[in-house]
Order: C-alpha cells, then sequence, then structure tokens
C-alpha cells in the first residue's frame, strides 16, 4: 500500500508539522480510509493501524491526542510517553518535548499549529466555531507565554484544510456568534472562519507574515473527511483527518 503524503508538512530542523487526508490507510468504508479516531464507530485496530501508519511516516515514536470537546482546556504535555496517549476534554496541546506528536483530530473543524522556533515550543489547537467564540487561540498562546517564556511575534502558525466561507453556513449565527464576527460575513449566513482565525492570531501578537492557511475546504474536497457533507448526503457518519506538529 502506497504511504499517506502529508499535504502541508513542513519538516525542517526545528519542527514537522503536518496534515494527512483521507487516504492510504486501513479503515473500511464509511471510514475509508486514514480514520485516526477511535470515537466514530471504526474498529480500535483499523484506527490503530493508521496511527501506525503516520507516526512511521513522520518518523515520530508517540503521538499525544485529545478527546475534543470544543472547549478551551489546554494540557501541557511535560514528558514524552512510551506509547500514545489521548486524554478526555482538552482542545488544545502544548509542549517543549521532542519526539512527540501533537495531534488533532478534525472533519471541519480547524487544527491550527504553533511553532516558536526561538524557545523550541509547539502547540495544536482543535477550533470549530465555538473555539472561535470562547477565544482559545488566544487562551494557547498566552499558554505558550506562561510556560515556556514565548513571544507571540516569534511564533508561526499553520491553518489546517476546514470548512471554507463557500460551506461555513450558520443560519442561526445571530445567537451563537459574537457581532464582532460579522466583517467576516461573506454572504447570507455564510462565514469565512479562515480569516477570523487569522484575525485572531493577529491579535493575539503574531505577525501577519508568519501565518499560513491551507485555504482547503473539507466540505468541497473528496480528499478529506468531512461531517457536513456526510449530513448533506443523509449520513453524518465519517472519519477523522488529522494535523501533528512535533519537535524532531
Amino acid at each position: 500500500m502506497p504511504r499517506p503524503n502529508p499535504l502541508l508538512i513542513a519538516s525542517t530542523a526545528h519542527s514537522i508539522q503536518a496534515t494527512f487526508d483521507r487516504h492510504h490507510g486501513d479503515s473500511p468504508a464509511p471510514f475509508n480510509s486514514l480514520n485516526v479516531s477511535f470515537a466514530v464507530g471504526d474498529k480500535k485496530e483499523y484506527v490503530a493501524s493508521n496511527r501506525r501508519i503516520i507516526k512511521q511516516t513522520l518518523g515520530i515514536s508517540s503521538l499525544v491526542s485529545a478527546r475534543q470537546v470544543h472547549g478551551d482546556l489546554i494540557l501541557a504535555v511535560k514528558e514524552v510517553p512510551a506509547n500514545d496517549v489521548e486524554q478526555d476534554g482538552f482542545d488544545a496541546l502544548v509542549t517543549d518535548r521532542k519526539g512527540v506528536g501533537l495531534m488533532i483530530q478534525h472533519a471541519d473543524c480547524q487544527a491550527i499549529l504553533l511553532h516558536d522556533p526561538v524557545q523550541s515550543a509547539i502547540a495544536a489547537i482543535h477550533c470549530g466555531w465555538r473555539g472561535s467564540v470562547i477565544g482559545i487561540i488566544e487562551k494557547t498562546v498566552r499558554a505558550m507565554s506562561a510556560c515556556y517564556s514565548c513571544r507571540p511575534e516569534d511564533i508561526t502558525a499553520a491553518i489546517s484544510p476546514y470548512l471554507g466561507p463557500c460551506c461555513a453556513e450558520f443560519i442561526n449565527h445571530r445567537l451563537e456568534l459574537p457581532a464582532s464576527f460579522l466583517s467576516f460575513q461573506e454572504r447570507d449566513n455564510f462565514f469565512d472562519f479562515w480569516q477570523i482565525s487569522r484575525w485572531q492570531l493577529i491579535a493575539a501578537g503574531l505577525l501577519a507574515a508568519n501565518i499560513q492557511t491551507a485555504g482547503i475546504c473539507t466540505s468541497c474536497s473528496p480528499d478529506f473527511f468531512s461531517y457536513r457533507r456526510t449530513v448533506r448526503r443523509g449520513s453524518g457518519i465519517t472519519g477523522r483527518n488529522c494535523t501533528i506538529i512535533a519537535l524532531p
């Protein structure tokens, strides 16, 4: 079987950053095929195999992930685990430990990777619309500053494929989204959360030149798992993509 091809990978002496599409894994339909989530109904042995494939592709020994809840709790990873670890209730991960991959699982939500090459610290954020509303991006930047003395202007950011402004429809946005998001409304009920995240990163102190956005809509692209796309087709059952950052 061909190896997965990470789409957004920046592998340097300082960091490994990768977003994987849904291809070249072991899971059968409807999770075909590189599903990384244990929580969507896929068999555990397939998910475990897919995670091993990803670690081998990136050359890392262990993964830390979370059973994400669309909240704003941040887990500081202080030791490199001998085996993969998945913690309940966190939506952002930070570390300065080398060799461990921080993994976000997503299907239409954003994964945002942060890297400070000066202090050698990294973070991975799960950010759906609820995360945007409660400010998880700014809180994670602050956590990097508190834990590792990072300066926001030294931090680079990469935003994964996500639900684009073409498909990010919020018919209840007057109840769900703050008034400050209205300037990112593309047309009736449709919002550009790619730009909202850029705006929030800059507000947290990052330099605009240090922010990279994939610009790929997961709902439009068949190469990615998309919850919203499967709901439109009457199912709502799908796998999860993954985005990972590690210090080599």
